[in-house]
């Protein structure tokens, strides 16, 4: 059930309960794991060379479905797949054909698979739905290639019509050296293309039939098993009321599905009730970076992503603090349960790459990204120490050999999400206050007064050792404990002092984080 809601006007904000528990893993298909029991066409990019823009590699769904039981161990409990329907591209987002799963990645038989498995484990699946544009090999638009102005389909997307009736043809494929990518339009292709990509051809979403093709399939793979779409370039698509059928649509098959939108900017306008559950939150993953990152944050390597060029800047406890109030309080309480907490995906440098190799920076975000309310998320590959800096060096293959893994980083996560686990209040019960900040350091508490709880999350990314003076009138005559795991860094050996009187002295080393409970 829906069971996180809220009210705004006369729209009800109801987003999945589910979702306020879960733990994601994004994987990218092509990358994780190949099971051997796919039959590849052909010969593949072989799975420990770097990956390359076009390369095959040959992951596929059993090798995820194998692998199942190692995402369990580590705390996952839902997955978020990269695209998975037919395409001509390892990453799929040019769809060939949205109603199959690509024989690449072992076709439907492979999908129920998984997903019997992945529901058998009491964990959840989203699909990614590209549904503002299409791969140049999707039947309308090869239809087009084909007949020019006899198509039935030219009204599926924007096309130069003078052009194909004066008997001239769409430029889907320019000749080496001029293609268009940095600004092709409808004049220079004869047809719209997302961001000029001749490969990706832009959908008419103000043809009624496109607008139920798209309702169907999304209707169709919540029937066959996922649980939620995470929504590719939502704002691309302009045509009003889109979004709104889609909520209805999708929530009258699956009342529970999730609706995520990949947006990277805070828009509180688009998680009013109506259309998203919530969005992709980049601006705390950039806050993150700025912050955790310290002086290991390597600007150069953030300036090959746009949003992070734009975005991400060095933070000292006191920015950071202020930007964490600002985006915890930016959306409705039952939309913040959901926010999709996430410290990279595909379309960013991996965020230990971000902070120059220093893996302590990923520890002190995760320590963060575990005890925040919202449905944190875990890149394929960060838990191990894998990095990669900009597409496709982002997007390498996930070692299979053990002895390639940072088992010590692996279990630090993991441990971080058992704490979250453990807890209701800090996964969405908890209320959110920032109670200190200074030098490097700052400190927040979550407090459920229902359930009697208080924790104290306290990280120092500076380079000097840092003391925060914090009241806490949460904690009364109660004192606090310091709460540690497997694998918590030798070098994380912060101290509380809580004389009474509802103040405490949190002392932290560099670089290191302190969790504490009222005991």
């Amino acid at each position: 059930m829906a069971a996180d809601s809220a009210t705004i006007g006369a729209v009800s904000i109801e987003t999945p309960a589910w979702v306020r528990d879960a733990v994601f893993y994004q994987v990218f298909p092509d990358r994780f794991a190949r099971s051997g029991r796919v039959p590849a066409p052909g010969p593949l990019e072989a799975w420990d060379a770097p990956p390359t823009h076009d390369g095959l590699k040959g992951g596929d769904l059993p090798g995820l479905t194998d692998r199942l039981g190692d995402l369990a161990d580590l705390g996952v409990t839902a997955l978020y797949l990269n695209p998975i329907f037919t395409s001509a591209s390892n990453h799929r987002y040019h769809a060939d054909d949205y109603l199959a799963v690509d024989p690449l990645l072992g076709g439907e038989a492979a999908w129920r698979e998984l997903v019997e498995a992945v529901h058998g484990r009491g964990m959840r699946v989203i699909l990614d739905g590209v549904f503002n544009h299409t791969g140049r090999g999707f039947l309308p638009f090869h239809h087009i290639l084909e007949t020019r102005a006899a198509s039935p389909y030219l009204d599926w997307y924007h096309v130069d019509r003078a052009r194909l009736e004066a008997g001239g043809e769409l430029d889907a494929y320019p000749a080496p050296g001029s293609d268009p990518a940095d600004g092709g339009d409808l004049s220079q292709l004869g047809y719209e293309a997302w961001w000029g990509l001749p490969a990706l051809p832009k959908l008419n979403h103000g043809n009624p039939l496109v607008r139920e093709y798209l309702m169907g399939v999304a209707e169709h793979w919540l029937r066959a098993g996922a649980d939620g779409w995470r929504l590719d370039v939502p704002e691309e698509i302009h045509e009003p009321g889109f979004w709104q059928e889609f909520r209805q649509r999708v929530r009258a098959v699956r009342p529970d599905a999730y609706i995520l939108a990949e947006i990277w900017q805070p828009r509180p306008e688009r998680l009013g009730g109506d259309e998203f559950d919530a969005t992709m939150d980049y601006p705390l993953t950039e806050a993150l970076l700025g912050f955790c990152g310290g002086s290991h944050l390597d600007l150069a390597v953030a300036a090959t992503q746009g949003e992070y060029a734009a975005h991400v800047r060095p933070l000292d406890g006191p920015g950071f603090a202020a930007e964490l109030e600002r985006l915890v309080g930016m959306y409705d309480p039952a939309v913040i349960a959901v926010e999709f907490n996430l410290l990279g995906s595909h379309d960013t440098p991996r965020f230990v790459t971000v902070c120059g190799g220093d893996r302590d920076s990923l520890r002190l975000a995760t320590l963060i990204q575990m005890t925040l309310a919202g449905a944190p998320s875990i890149y394929y590959g960060d838990e191990i120490g894998l990095e990669g800096g900009a597409d496709p060096a982002n997007r390498a293959a996930f070692p299979p050999d053990r002895t390639a893994w940072d088992l010590d980083l692996r279990r630090f996560i993991a441990g971080a999400i058992a704490l979250r686990q453990s807890s209701a209040t800090l996964r969405d019960r908890g209320t959110f206050r920032m109670v200190g900040a200074a030098g490097g350091g700052m400190a927040y508490a979550r407090h459920d007064p229902g359930a009697g709880e208080l924790w104290i999350v306290a990280v120092n990314a500076g380079d000097e050792a840092v003391t925060l003076e914090v009241t806490l009138p949460e904690l009364g005559a109660r004192s606090l404990e310091v709460v540690r795991w497997a694998s918590w860094p030798a070098s994380w050996q912060g101290a509380v002092d809580a004389p009474g009187g509802g103040e405490a002295h949190l002392t932290l080393g560099p670089r290191s984080g302190l969790v504490a409970r009222a005991s």
